[in-house]
């Protein structure tokens, strides 16, 4: 028995028992019947460019309000010079060099390039969404569609390459093509290979020691990282009311002051980074000659800016020496979580817990945290101009090196510990 609902106007839709040849779940539907609509979907160079515009225009327009107020402030507020400078701040958001009168300035504002970042990756999922790949589990077809937002953001960089340079400082639009092409491929591809499936496929067909390893590496290193910025944030806060003065020596009215106050938050992320080299032990650079370790603090003249007022005045001592224990103390914490996932997952079994299946991932998770904050390190980093401003950050080489070995003895102190005490 069965009865009927309206689908649409003109024709009903059967509920019930299910007739004899029908299709059900999981078995491909036929083609519309004549008379029905069509769902018919974008090609993909369109939907690529609509993702791929969007992406820009929403991490743009922050960039061209802030520097907006800098040009009002000083009463040279216009549109296509606010304009201008947006996109000469977006483009180094994004790794693009700028060639300025001063010098280089390649130091970008790792704030604006997390915002990008992100909102490439919403790209990559809609892109793929459009193309009908949602679900479908093809490596191809998510490489397909972050390909195509990688080209339609490529030469969205190497038009604002050729605004810029045509009344502002110099860019290469080659190298702004190449970067942005870079750029928004591999964040795309990451928001287009979750919402294909095949993050999930590709976890599912890993080991779980790497799966556990490459996890508490990422946590290690996320620690660290939440730490650094703890620590950085304390340290301007000691010293906000120097930045306070650097600040009001600008003069440069109310909204002056609220220019320079977003700008240096766009730099924060990077200050974080900067307090993690310090506390792992190599330290950064604030200009060529010069070394911001917990051993040595050598600074000469410094930029006005209000992020300088969180320099030490000198080598960690007394209490300030605690600080040291802070990268092993994360590393312990990861392989305390991954301990106990590892021993949850024995007693679910119901098998004895074993010493490899937690030695494997945690030896792993050094390498992983590593490289996370080593490439950390090389985005934080560069010029901020030539001479003595041409260095500055942290080495990046020397960071994953020290972090590999600190974290790396973390994780298995925390691991062994955590696996010692859960004994009955």
């Amino acid at each position: 028995m069965s009865f009927v609902t309206p689908d649409h106007p003109g024709r009903p839709r059967e509920v019930g028992p299910r007739p004899p040849g029908r299709p059900g779940p999981g078995r491909r539907i036929p083609a519309p019947r004549a008379g029905e609509p069509v769902r018919r979907r974008p090609p993909l160079a369109v939907a690529a460019a609509v993702a791929a515009a969007g992406a820009a225009l929403t991490s743009w327009l922050p960039v061209a309000a802030v520097l907006w107020l800098f040009q009002l402030s000083e009463g040279a507020a216009t549109v296509p010079g606010a304009v201008r400078a947006g996109l000469a701040g977006w483009l180094l958001g994004h790794g693009v060099p700028l060639t300025t009168e001063a010098g280089p300035l390649g130091l970008a504002p790792l704030a604006l390039t997390l915002l990008a970042a992100w909102r490439l990756t919403r790209a990559g999922v809609h892109t793929s969404r459009a193309i009908g790949a949602r679900g479908s589990r093809s490596a191809h077809r998510a490489l397909v569609a972050a390909g195509a937002v990688g080209i339609a953001y490529a030469t969205l960089g190497v038009l604002a390459a050729l605004l810029v340079t045509a009344g502002g400082p110099g860019v290469s639009p080659v190298r702004a093509g190449v970067t942005l092409a870079g750029f928004g491929a591999l964040a795309a591809l990451v928001g287009a290979v979750r919402t294909t499936g095949v993050a999930r496929s590709l976890a599912e067909r890993a080991p779980r020691p790497l799966r556990d390893g490459i996890r508490t590496g990422l946590v290690a290193g996320l620690l660290l990282l939440a730490a650094g910025a703890g620590a950085a944030g304390l340290a301007v806060a000691t010293g906000g009311g120097d930045a306070a003065d650097l600040i009001g020596a600008y003069r440069t009215g109310v909204a002056g002051q609220a220019g320079i106050t977003l700008v240096s938050l766009a730099y924060a992320p990077n200050v974080a980074i900067w307090s993690v080299s310090y506390l792992l032990g190599p330290g950064f650079a604030v200009g060529t000659d010069t070394a911001v370790r917990t051993s040595e603090v050598a600074v000469g003249a410094l930029p006005a800016v209000p992020l300088v007022a969180g320099l030490p005045g000198g080598p960690v001592d007394g209490l300030g020496a605690a600080l040291l224990a802070v990268p092993v103390l994360a590393g312990m914490m990861a392989g305390w979580l991954l301990a106990r996932r590892v021993l949850r997952l024995a007693a679910d079994d119901k098998a004895p817990p074993r010493w490899a299946p937690l030695l494997r991932p945690a030896a792993l998770a050094g390498p992983v945290a590593g490289l996370l904050l080593g490439a950390a390190a090389a985005a934080s980093g560069g010029p901020l101009g030539g001479g003595r401003l041409a260095e500055v950050g942290p080495v990046p080489w020397q960071v994953a090196a020290v972090a590999t070995a600190v974290t790396g003895v973390g994780v298995l102190l925390g691991a062994a510990t955590t696996r010692v005490l859960s004994r009955p």
